[in-house]
């Protein structure tokens, strides 16, 4: 039976693994749109969007001009299109002024001009644009209640473009009659890119009554401003079928399921089995924990790693409904959940972190778990369960040296999550 040494380094090398199958070098270069006549314009926004634009540059052999938005700390140096930055996950007025720049650089231009839209995860916030006469102050409250609100991303996105002036489609709309071609590295589970970053140049059929029922599915307490534009009907985002949006196109060139692909490629050459539960998973962070554990005790328990290591692979989106004050992210929390089901087992090791490399709103990707996580906190006379009601997982796996720290990535697919069994 093949062996795995090291299995920390063994998971960690999975995850680069995975990042670099969505490396904007690799998954731009078959998804560049023909020339235009005129002007090439260049757009985008996420926290990726920096290496994104350096990618573009590098491989686009004609005249372009352009600006996209990162995350503070995330940029990198371009000759031709201008890198701003902005806050992540609460906008800020940089993300104001950077929307702003976005919006000026499409206005005025014509048929024969092409708008190349680079869009990652990370946009949402780093493009906040308040509609009618909402402030940023309400925009920064919504996002704030939808991030506590434990809400699946496509719920999320359905409110945040109708309180919008640049989300659902309406930075394409501004570009009219340009044709738009949105190259997508898709971070949404089932990868509609209509919600990667709220799709300001993607229209979907989200409404306005879906985003209200919505808020009283969630109970989200949002300003009266917020609710009296909601309710009143007036400017909704363009629809899918809008007309001006004919000429346009979507090209998703990075995904999960083509990053756990990759994953899996590295642990057959190890003699390790792959097993890729589902790119597209959704739910409480603790509750898919839970899952987790039980997939890879009932593989433990009947013997399916006695041959060969077994390693189950899963990517998505978890949420977080915040019930305390404590620091973490959805990985963090997924994994601490994942520790105290198996804890005590032996021969159970885990991985969970985001392929951006920023797990909630600390500087850690994520964290390594396994059996002996629970008792080792013990030891230090912390209670692992504690830490998972107040929302503390960052506290924990710190405490404990597990965080996994990879700086940012320059790309981002989302959740990955690997667990190594015998």
């Amino acid at each position: 039976m093949p062996s795995i040494a090291d299995p920390r380094a063994f998971l960690e090398k999975l995850f680069y693994a995975a990042v670099a199958a969505a490396d904007p070098d690799k998954a731009l270069a078959a998804h560049l749109p023909e020339k235009p006549k005129g002007r090439t314009v260049v757009v985008g926004a996420g926290k990726g969007a920096a290496q994104m634009a350096r990618a573009f540059e590098r491989l686009w052999d004609a005249p372009l001009s352009g600006v996209v938005v990162t995350r503070y700390g995330y940029a990198v140096p371009c000759e031709r299109i201008e890198i701003l930055e902005a806050a992540h996950p609460v906008p800020d007025e940089s993300g104001l002024r950077a929307s702003d720049r976005l919006m000026a650089a499409v206005r005025g231009l014509t048929k024969d001009d092409l708008v190349v839209a680079l869009i990652c995860g990370g946009g949402s916030a780093l493009l906040p644009a308040p509609a009618g006469d909402l402030t940023l102050a309400d925009e920064i409250a919504v996002n704030r209640a939808l991030l506590a609100s434990g809400a699946p991303i496509s719920a999320m996105n359905a409110v945040r473009k109708q309180v919008s002036r640049i989300k659902g489609g309406q930075l394409a709309e501004l570009a009219y009659p340009a044709r738009v071609v949105s190259l997508v590295v898709s971070d949404i589970p089932g990868d509609n890119p209509a919600l990667v970053a709220s799709g300001p140049t993607i229209a979907d059929a989200a409404t306005r009554v879906d985003a209200l029922e919505i808020i009283d599915r969630y109970r989200l307490d949002l300003p009266e401003a917020v609710m009296c534009h909601l309710k009143n009907g007036e400017d909704e985002p363009p629809l899918p079928s809008d007309p001006r949006f004919v000429r346009n196109e979507v090209k998703l060139v990075a995904s999960a399921a083509i990053a756990l692909e990759a994953a899996a490629d590295v642990a057959r050459h190890a003699g390790v089995e792959p097993m890729i539960l589902s790119d597209a998973i959704e739910g409480e962070a603790s509750a898919v924990g839970r899952e987790h554990a039980s997939i890879a005790a009932k593989i433990a328990h009947r013997g399916l790693a006695s041959k060969n290591p077994v390693l189950v692979l899963s990517g998505g989106e978890t949420t977080v409904t915040i019930n305390g004050k404590g620091k973490g992210g959805r990985n963090s929390e997924f994994l601490l959940s994942f520790a105290c089901a198996i804890s005590g087992r032996e021969g159970i090791f885990a991985l969970a972190a985001d392929t951006d490399g920023i797990d909630g709103s600390e500087d850690n990707a994520g964290a390594f778990a396994d059996g002996t996580t629970v008792s080792r906190l013990a030891h230090q006379r912390k209670n692992a369960a504690e830490f998972l009601e107040r929302n503390d997982s960052w506290s924990a796996f710190a405490a404990l040296g597990d965080l996994f720290v990879s700086g940012p990535t320059g790309t981002n697919v989302n959740d990955f999550r690997a667990i190594l069994i015998g």
